[in-house]
């Protein structure tokens, strides 16, 4: 099983970045412990801050792929290129948060990709992503 996750703005900045949301550990350092966790699964990663890289990546893996994983970040909120890029593959992609967006800013509680997505993990911390994962299995 081939699964990806995709990261969106700012995440290649956990482990400093308002660690009292996300957390003190790098998105780096808890893939491999998934990676350990999942053995049975190849996972690739991508994190861009660049909207159009996103796009660019869910169309090259959305044929070819077994799962998306996708925390879009900011984008979430705003984007509906990539929304539209979701809708346009075959590949089912996981919506995923690590904070719970419905107990933040009111422009944090709409999501422009959920609607195309398989369905959605929010507010379980970096755990999120593991449920994303089992959830392919």
């Amino acid at each position: 099983m081939n699964i990806i996750i995709i990261n969106g703005p700012n995440l290649n900045l956990l482990g400093k970045r308002e660690p009292e949301i996300y957390g003190n550990q790098s998105f780096d350092f808890f893939l491999e412990t998934l990676k350990l966790k999942f053995s049975n699964i190849t996972i690739s990663y991508f994190q861009s801050n660049i909207e159009g890289e996103i796009i660019d990546k869910i169309q090259e893996v959305g044929f070819s792929f077994d799962g998306i994983i996708l925390n879009a970040a900011a984008y979430t909120h705003t984007s509906i290129g990539i929304a539209d890029a979701i809708k346009s593959i075959n590949t089912p992609v996981i919506e995923v948060h690590i904070s719970n967006t419905f107990s933040r800013e009111t422009f944090r509680q709409h999501s422009y990709i959920s609607p195309n997505c398989k369905g959605i993990i929010i507010g379980f911390g970096l755990h999120s992503y593991t449920l994303a994962l089992q959830s392919f299995l």
